[in-house]
């Protein structure tokens, strides 16, 4: 009789560690994504101080200060994200949705202002070394900004249906995993390309 169990529903799947397996899989995504980002970052230092490029190349010059109101937006949409991660733990649900609706739309701040530099910084990706790295880096930051909002929509579209309880709150605390790694990732993006 066990074994006719086991053919119509194979046994639970042995897990060894304390750490869902999901919130793993995302720990592991965003080490590779770390790795892809050092890859974009070995390319700026070798065209910044191996072939001795002048950063920016004259005679452009960076946004400093929207790409820092910019970081500004982000670290804020931080705190959202975490403020909406403890309510839903705390079954508020009212402060589940108000947090993660305040995450996207700074989210979604933050990429148009980043689109509308790229469309008055006055170079591009072709014009020289300068232009290619700073356009991979951003943009290759910008993708992934484009993907947590996505995953921000899903979460938010499933707060507003009810979807999580204050133990079951996996479908926001993994989108809040990879948004935080998005904010901590522009830090060091904006500190690398803009002010060192």
């Amino acid at each position: 009789m066990a074994a006719v169990d086991h053919a119509a529903h194979p046994p639970i799947a042995n897990q060894s560690s304390r750490v869902d397996a999901r919130t793993l899989g995302m720990f592991l995504f965003i080490a590779s994504e770390i790795m892809l980002f050092g890859s974009f970052f070995t390319i700026y230092f070798f065209v910044r101080v191996s072939a001795g490029t002048p950063w920016p190349t004259p005679p452009y010059e960076l946004p400093v200060f929207v790409a820092g109101m910019n970081t500004i937006i982000l670290v804020t949409s931080s705190f959202t994200m975490h403020w909406a991660l403890q309510s839903i733990k705390r079954g508020n649900r009212s402060g589940l949705k108000a947090g993660l609706v305040l995450t996207f739309l700074l989210g979604l701040t933050f990429l148009l202002t980043q689109v509308l530099e790229y469309s008055r910084i006055g170079f591009a990706p072709y014009t020289d070394a300068f232009g290619s790295v700073f356009f991979g880096l951003t943009g290759l930051h910008g993708a992934h900004v484009f993907v947590g909002l996505t995953l921000l929509a899903a979460a938010t579209i499933r707060s507003f249906r009810g979807h999580y309880t204050e133990e079951d709150h996996l479908g926001v605390e993994i989108p809040g995993i990879y948004w935080h790694f998005v904010d901590v990732m522009w830090i060091v993006v904006y500190t690398t390309v803009y002010i060192l």
